[in-house]
């Protein structure tokens, strides 16, 4: 916040008066010792007024959000949100009608938490009209006054609630937050899914996943959108074995760990979330790859499970698997086998089954892979002659 593109920001937003502070998450995490990423500023200035005197200064302006009073700007190559004060005029739950306004007190008042109702001065001069800093200092996740007239502004909040107490709280939670979580979990049917998964996958990347769900779960909001979430066990031990297979957090294999559901279920899963197809793929993929190595661990197989599964899907398989327990050893050689593995290449194609005589179409494909299948039950070890071979005695047959 003191780079030459903020102090630019902020210096064109001045220009005719008015009051321009950085507000929310950079404040929150700069006072908190945490990297700062976003940077958001409020200002006193109406939308079009921000957008001539960024304009004037030669600042790319994006009207991103104008109905809310939100226009992105960016200055050297800097990405910044600019949103001029507002106050609520109407909620239905999940969104609001706003009018702009002059008043910080009634932009603090509308924000979800206190420690995002945080301003900040070009000079270092902090406002904390909600109590925020001090919630902060304390590993408090408070709702700005009362917490049943913030959800039932936007019941999305709930969600954020238990992602951030799981980012900055410590202890237990604030028990007049649980209570109107509990209250409002019901209404969580009533969001839409990518707003759902969007909270949810962040939940889920957080330090303790396993201990925010059963938070969740505590309050009613567990169940409502992710019914088959019961294996925490199993997520609770998902974050060390990622570390040591050298995986990230990734929100979905970590769903897929917390999950006890058949292949439909997982599948109705994805819809409700409004899943991509290469999430809902991976969901799947994970959950069918964690179960065939729990059942069968065997470290003989780990090539033709690669091979099948790919490198993310065993991986993910691997580490669902592991984290629930099981064969130590049979583990280990399969993160082994992971760590080492190469994709090997099907040496034989679709024209040299056409070469050999097989009609072109769907009779192709089912000779590559009778093929292919051998190929793979043979350890990859057969070379093209033998695959060539093997597909000219299935052609003629």
């Amino acid at each position: 916040m003191t780079a030459p593109a903020a102090r630019a920001l902020l210096a064109a937003l001045a220009g005719d008066g008015a009051a321009a502070r950085f507000v929310g998450g950079c404040v929150r995490d700069s006072l908190a010792g945490r990297p700062v990423r976003d940077i958001d500023v409020a200002t006193e200035a109406t939308p079009d007024r921000v957008a001539a005197l960024l304009r004037a200064r030669g600042i790319r302006v994006i009207p991103t959000g104008l109905a809310h009073g939100t226009l992105t700007a960016l200055v050297e190559g800097t990405v910044f949100e600019v949103t001029t004060l507002r106050r609520d005029i109407d909620t239905d739950g999940r969104r609001a009608v706003v009018a702009f306004t002059g008043d910080w007190l009634a932009d603090a008042a509308r924000r979800d938490f206190t420690i995002n109702a945080l301003y900040l001065d070009a000079d270092g001069t902090l406002y904390d009209p909600t109590g925020g800093r001090a919630d902060l200092a304390a590993g408090r996740v408070r709702f700005v006054g009362r917490a049943r007239e913030r959800l039932a502004e936007d019941v999305l909040r709930l969600l954020r609630f238990f992602r951030f107490h799981a980012r900055y709280g410590t202890g237990a939670p604030d028990p007049d937050a649980m209570a109107a979580c509990g209250e409002f979990a019901p209404r969580l049917t009533g969001l839409s899914g990518e707003r759902v998964w969007a909270e949810l996958g962040k939940i889920l990347c957080g330090p303790d996943p396993g201990g925010t769900l059963r938070l969740m779960d505590r309050a009613g909001a567990l169940a409502p959108i992710v019914p088959g979430a019961t294996a925490l066990a199993r997520l609770d031990g998902i974050v060390g074995i990622e570390a040591a297979l050298g995986l990230g957090a990734a929100a979905v294999r970590r769903l897929a760990a917390a999950l006890e559901a058949e292949d439909a279920d997982t599948a109705r899963l994805a819809r409700n979330l409004r899943m991509s197809r290469a999430e809902a793929a991976r969901l799947t993929r994970a959950v069918k790859a964690s179960g065939a190595l729990i059942a069968d661990p065997d470290p003989a197989a780990s090539g033709r499970r690669l091979y099948r599964w790919g490198e993310e899907g065993f991986a993910d398989g691997l580490a669902i698997a592991w984290a629930g327990g099981g064969d130590e050893a049979a583990f280990e050689s399969a993160a082994r086998a992971l760590a080492a593995w190469r994709r090997p290449v099907f040496p034989v194609g679709g024209r040299d089954a056409i070469a050999l005589g097989a009609a072109p179409g769907p009779a192709v494909g089912e000779l590559l892979r009778e093929v292919e299948a051998w190929w793979i039950a043979e350890g990859f070890a057969p070379d093209r002659d033998a695959c060539l071979a093997r597909l000219a005695a299935a052609a003629a047959s």
